[in-house]
């Protein structure tokens, strides 16, 4: 790799690393933000400040902040690592870090009382939770590696227990004696730099980083790590805390969205409306970063939208008790604290106001250019809900609504290129599961509207050559895709089912083929080969010819004949009730190993698949498998079929069917690409979730891959 290459992909990987980071402490805080806002109501009434004041339960406020909250969320994050067994080791480290700052700070306070000062109050572990949770469960993990399989028969149970007992205690005396100075000394640290901002009136400036790292998904790290701790200790202090609305205000986003009412134009405008009423009563705040993607210089309307909000809390001493979660003004009303609602209030319709007055003059003082792209077929609208996509990692519900009312709206549709499509590929990460199963779903499409001489093929974006004229790629691995075919055509889509821009694909190939159809009519010669009958070229391993089309699609039909033995009967399971997504792979990951395919390191590399993109296929399945670098992990090929009857949160997307995919070669590709077929056929689909036995599901299934 070159200085250069390194140099580019330096930015994308800090990129990347922090949004891994703020996504993985966020995983610690959200599924407990049900508990922080208990704790919020119980402080908004019962303390002494309260609505109304109750000494008796106010003693559950402090307990609850100090253990109940920071146990929760250590128990989550190991959770997280290393399922059940990683929580528990988590929590009692988490105890330990816990009781070790509490003697620190008597220790402290000691000293304190014998030289006349105040006392110093207790330092919550929400820091110390979100580091000693998941560190105990991964140490956990591995250790259990080092005795896999080296357990006397019978034993297990005794060893299982024991050892994690044991591990427990330790991790537990290290967390008291090591890691609880260290968070206390970050949290006087970090307390002591946002003192100094109230102090000195800086406080609004926070905004110049917050409201930025909004918008490409960067803000997590700060959110959850670092304000969510300081305002909860805060806010158990006083009643109340400013720094919850750093974040959360709806102001900013607001402000954007009605300037895009009534000056964007196409896609844009058409959208806004919708989106603002999501993004201010529903609090999904993503939903405005496109527009701000948009135009870039919009960052300034959002950057003094919220130090204006900020700004104006400060000056009336207003907070909420808890955090608002997620950041609608119906959240953060029920969070303001008793005697702040005229700052809450103010600071919101302050920043929105002065967010739309700067948006308004920057949409104004370029909508001339915007009318004219609009007229040539491009407003840019699509183009920045996927680069939103691409910035959260990972596909959305919400984006992908608001991608498609743009679309009702405006032009979003996809323009075809002067040269004739002749070869179409599907790229993923690995190049053997999600991307197969799409090049199956278009080819199948391709042949019911007579579409012939176009070669669809599926590779690894590692793999991509220059030869595509058209590539398909999943919307966060696009720009990626592009760099290595840099003529081709790149159509993005949320997933590999069911897409619609399938469909508008097979239209603008129609309209070529017509159009080269009506040219050899007429004796002209036809954009490099008539017909859509490609010329050879060197160098590719793509067929070229129709010949060597129909023997490439030959070589499938005997690929599903060789992978016969790849679904077996025991591979496919039902259950009756749900399970989350990593249980859901872990079970999948469990079923490959005993079949012999996979070694215990495939589960990390399909998790780490998930991280990087979603496998979600749309039509209610998933289908999780490694990442490219896990090959040596695959013994053999293997599929798996579970039916969770209950459904898989994958996302936020319903999963039923879990295909669990281990590819050696292609021998798995045949059978995955009839799966495939199946699952694009809604009717199909409910036909599988009727079947009563795995035996019955798994003869649907054969009958698949035996036609």
């Amino acid at each position: 790799m070159t200085d250069t290459q390194v140099a580019a992909k330096a930015p994308g990987g800090i990129r990347v690393g922090v949004q891994k980071f703020g996504t993985f402490l966020s995983g610690m805080i959200m599924p407990n933000i049900p508990a922080l806002i208990a704790w919020g109501i119980f402080t908004a009434f019962f303390i002494a400040v309260g609505w109304t004041p109750n000494p008796a339960l106010e003693s559950i406020v402090g307990p609850m902040i100090h253990y109940l909250l920071p146990i929760l969320i250590a128990y989550q994050g190991g959770r997280m690592v290393y399922e059940t067994r990683g929580a528990v080791v988590g929590a009692v480290a988490t105890f330990g870090a816990i009781a070790g700052s509490d003697w620190l700070i008597a220790l402290l306070n000691e000293d304190l009382v014998a030289a006349g000062e105040k006392e110093i109050g207790q330092i919550h572990m929400f820091i110390g939770a979100m580091i000693m949770g998941p560190l105990a469960a991964w140490v956990m993990k591995k250790l259990d590696a080092l005795w896999e399989g080296k357990i006397k028969a019978g034993f297990e149970m005794l060893v299982n227990m024991f050892s994690a007992g044991i591990f427990g205690f330790i991790a537990a005396v290290f967390a008291f004696y090591v890691l609880a100075p260290i968070v206390n000394w970050i949290m006087d640290l970090l307390g002591g730099a946002v003192g100094w901002l109230v102090d000195n009136g800086l406080l609004p400036l926070t905004s110049i980083l917050i409201e930025p790292a909004k918008v490409f998904f960067l803000n997590n790290a700060i959110n959850h790590g670092v304000l969510t701790p300081l305002g909860t200790a805060e806010s158990a202090e006083a009643g109340k805390s400013i720094l919850f609305l750093l974040e959360a205000n709806p102001g900013p986003g607001l402000g954007i969205l009605l300037a895009f009412t009534l000056f964007g134009v196409g896609a844009a405008r058409a959208s806004a409306p919708g989106a603002a009423i999501i993004q201010f009563f529903g609090g999904i705040h993503e939903v405005y970063f496109p527009y701000v993607l948009m135009k870039p210089a919009l960052l300034l309307a959002v950057i003094a939208g919220g130090a204006t909000g900020v700004g104006t809390n400060a000056i009336f001493q207003s907070g909420l008790v808890a955090p608002a979660a997620p950041g609608s003004i119906i959240a953060v009303l029920a969070q303001t604290a008793r005697d702040s609602y005229v700052g809450v209030i103010l600071s919101v319709v302050l920043s929105a106001l002065v967010s739309f007055l700067i948006a308004a003059v920057i949409l104004r003082a370029s909508r001339k250019r915007d009318l004219a792209a609009e007229a040539a077929g491009s407003d840019g609208f699509a183009t920045a809900v996927a680069r939103t996509q691409a910035n959260k990692g990972k596909s959305s519900a919400t984006l992908s609504g608001l991608a498609g009312a743009g679309a009702a709206g405006g032009t979003a549709t996809l323009t075809a290129p002067a040269h004739t499509i002749e070869r179409v590929v599907f790229a993923c990460d690995a190049g053997m599961g999600s991307s197969a199963m799409g090049a199956s779903v278009l080819r199948n499409k391709f042949k019911a509207a007579g579409i012939e001489g176009v070669n669809v093929t599926n590779k690894a974006i590692a793999a991509l050559d220059g030869s595509a004229d058209l590539v398909v790629t999943q919307q966060q691995l696009t720009d990626r895709a592009r760099q290595r075919e840099q003529s081709a055509v790149h159509v993005s889509v949320d997933n590999f089912m069911n897409s619609p821009k399938y469909d508008e694909i097979v239209q603008m190939l129609l309209v070529q083929q017509s159009a080269d159809e009506t040219k050899a009519e007429h004796g002209e010669p036809t954009d490099e080969g008539a017909g859509f009958v490609a010329t050879p070229t060197p160098a590719t391993d793509a067929p070229a010819t129709r010949a060597e089309a129909r023997a490439a699609a030959a070589a499938v039909d005997s690929g599903a004949a060789a992978s016969e033995g790849v679904l077996t009967q025991g591979s496919v399971r039902i259950h009756a009730g749900s399970v989350s997504r990593d249980e859901a792979i872990r079970e999948a990951a469990d079923i490959l190993g005993s079949a012999g395919a996979v070694t215990g390191k495939y589960y990390d590399a399909m998790l780490t698949r998930e991280q990087t993109v979603s496998t979600f296929m749309g039509n209610e399945l998933a289908i999780p498998h490694g990442t490219n670098d896990a090959k040596d992990a695959v013994l053999a090929s293997a599929l798996t079929v579970v039916r969770y009857d209950g459904g898989v949160d994958w996302d936020g997307d319903k999963v039923t069917f879990v295909v669990g995919i281990a590819g050696r070669g292609d021998e798995h590709l045949g059978l995955l690409q009839n799966v495939a077929l199946l699952f694009s056929d809604e009717e199909q689909v409910e036909q599988l979730k009727r079947a009563e036995t795995p035996e019955e599901l798994y003869t649907l299934l054969k009958t698949v891959n035996e036609g």
